[in-house]
């Protein structure tokens, strides 16, 4: 099912980002994790696509296998990065080809090693590119990726804005936010966005925190904030990690909870391809189902 179709359907929508796995080990685990979340009924999971265009075969393959074998809805990413068009039109022929009706159209970032991202000769040179790209030729939902603490490229956020609506007037229909702590962000950044004209549902990225130090890893590469006060509390739980496990999970459960009141469509869950942290939070809340108070 589409993923445009989902959303028009229902409130708030639940989903789950994975990434392809590098070894037969991780790909049990990966597998092990997603039929856990599956008993959940999340609305759908997404499959990333590594620097560089690094796991482009494993993004198809894992996102076939997830659908077919599972019965998960599920969009496979798809970035720009070291592609010819004629190569981006064959691997979406094979996303076409498996069934997956959902793309997340993306620059990418550059390959490990390289500082800046450069438009690969006869390809194409960003998301909104790709997502025009899309739309010449395959029936795809096309969603987008969009920053509130505003992508570490663009000067300011009034620039930032103005460059994902060209993003959404070239076909992408949903927006998913990379992940962020603080809630009044991603009001302040749907506001915003609203007064710009944008005016496609804007789910919220978030992630619950297992390990403090990898999720500090993460943040440090994708420019998120980390509130002082969360990571002060992280800090006195003294590198436990049961403790860590603990507060991730009651901080994740309270902010989405927060969000859902305020309206948000949905929460996509960055998951890190491990089931525990995400199926706490994602039960909470569909036990509490917050959004109806």
């Amino acid at each position: 099912m589409r993923i445009d179709d989902i959303l028009d359907a229902k409130r708030p929508v639940f989903s789950v980002e994975f990434f392809p796995p590098k070894t037969e080990e991780a790909r049990e685990q990966l597998f092990a994790t997603a039929r856990s979340l599956r008993e959940l009924g999340p609305d759908f999971v997404s499959v990333t696509y590594g620097a560089g265009g690094s796991t482009r075969e494993g993004t198809v393959e894992i996102t076939r296998a997830l659908k077919d074998d599972l019965g998960l809805e599920t969009m496979a990413h798809l970035s720009c990065v070291g592609e010819t068009t004629e190569g981006i039109a064959a691997t979406l022929d094979r996303i076409a080809a498996a069934g997956i009706e959902n793309v997340f159209a993306l620059r990418g970032d550059p390959p490990r090693g390289e500082p800046d991202f450069v438009q690969p000769e006869g390809g194409l040179g960003s998301a909104a590119e790709l997502a025009a790209f899309i739309g010449e030729r395959w029936d795809f939902a096309v969603g987008g990726a969009c920053f509130p603490e505003v992508h570490p490229e663009a000067p300011d956020l009034d620039t930032d804005l103005d460059y994902l609506k060209t993003k959404v007037e070239a076909g992408a229909s949903f927006l998913i936010t990379q992940l962020f702590f603080d809630n009044r962000v991603y009001f302040d950044f749907v506001e915003a966005a609203r007064a710009k004209g944008i005016d496609v549902p804007i789910v919220a990225g978030v992630i619950p925190v297992a390990s403090f130090a990898q999720t500090k890893r993460i943040c440090d590469l994708c420019d998120a904030s980390i509130p002082a006060r969360l990571e002060a509390a992280f800090a006195a739980a003294g590198g436990d990690e049961d403790a860590e496990f603990e507060l991730g999970v009651a901080y994740a459960a309270q902010q989405c909870a927060e969000l859902l009141i305020a309206g948000a469509p949905g929460i996509h869950f960055y998951a890190l391809n491990r089931a525990p942290a995400t199926r706490a939070v994602l039960g909470a809340l569909q036990t509490g189902r917050p959004w109806e108070r």
